[in-house]
């Protein structure tokens, strides 16, 4: 019977949230001694845990099927075996945002990246900088490290950096500045382009259901209210992401219930309209799995 082997991050920002998604998927794994293979007992699929940046060129050499990794990475690992398309994004998962961006010494007049040219960026990121640079029709020359990017200005090995932000408080802290956004990231499931077997592709299949339908179960909620029936198109107006309600008469009244599933954040404000053109009894309830 073929089996699907996944890699994951084995440590970092990624990780727990990645495990945490398989599970909520329905997986369960034996987990071997040294915790780089986990087996799966109940449906066929297996768990690799990598360093993050090993997870793209695992999934283009053939060693696993699909693999959970930020967009950045996997990016950086295509250009860098220049298969700018050797990898296929299923999915991405919602978790994991950060930005590449370009920071500069704060004492710098640098206003724009096109003042740039042929200066010297340190980043992690050598392949997808200087490609996201020379879009923009700005050559630079490209210092690679591999941590503590952002002292390189300070030790005067580089004129600029390119590196993911969060809060910004290790630039500020280092005496740089933002310049630039010059890429959006997330977590993302890849798989490898090319022909699939039929048994695996199934397999796949039968995967990227129960994950869509984890991911549409967490942004959803379920609603449950009493209402006039004349409040009735009222009532659908304010309920946030809902196409069909379920309507049902309410036994010895004039009024109906309606159940309905939210595909929106549902607010008190929400709550508060929708008493306010007669709803009562209103429950929210969190929706643990869907299947379209």
């Amino acid at each position: 019977m073929s089996r699907l082997r996944v890699a994951i991050q084995k440590s970092g920002r990624l990780s727990e949230r990645s495990l945490d998604l398989l599970k909520n998927c329905g997986l369960q794994f034996a987990r071997s001694k040294d915790k780089l293979f986990w087996y799966g007992k109940d449906f066929p699929v297996d768990l690799l845990l990598v360093r993050d940046d090993d997870i793209p060129r695992l999934l283009l050499d053939g060693v696993c099927d699909l693999g959970i990794v930020g967009e950045n990475i996997a990016s950086e690992v295509m250009l860098e075996r220049n298969v700018g398309d050797g990898l296929r994004c299923l999915r991405k998962l919602g978790f994991g945002h950060c930005h590449l961006s370009i920071a500069v010494p704060e004492d710098k007049d640098i206003i724009d990246s096109s003042q740039l040219e042929g200066k010297r960026i340190a980043t992690s990121y050598p392949e997808l900088t200087r490609y996201l640079l020379e879009e923009k029709g700005v050559k630079t020359e490209i210092f690679e490290l591999s941590g503590s990017v952002e002292i390189a200005p300070s030790l005067g090995t580089a004129d600029a950096i390119s590196d993911l932000v969060s809060t910004g408080t290790t630039l500020r802290a280092n005496h740089l500045r933002e310049l630039e956004v010059i890429f959006e990231s997330q977590a993302a499931l890849y798989s490898r382009k090319g022909e699939i077997p039929g048994d695996k592709q199934q397999l796949m299949e039968r995967l990227l259901a129960r994950l869509e339908g984890v991911i549409q179960a967490s942004k959803s909620k379920y609603v449950m209210l009493h209402a006039p029936r004349e409040a009735l198109e009222k009532v659908t107006e304010l309920l946030p992401g809902v196409e069909h309600p379920s309507i049902m008469p309410l036994e010895g009244s004039d009024r109906i219930a309606i159940h309905a599933v939210c595909g929106e954040a549902v607010f008190w404000e929400h709550l508060e309209a929708l008493k306010a053109v007669g709803a009562s009894a209103i429950l929210v309830l969190p929706v643990e799995k869907m299947l379209s």
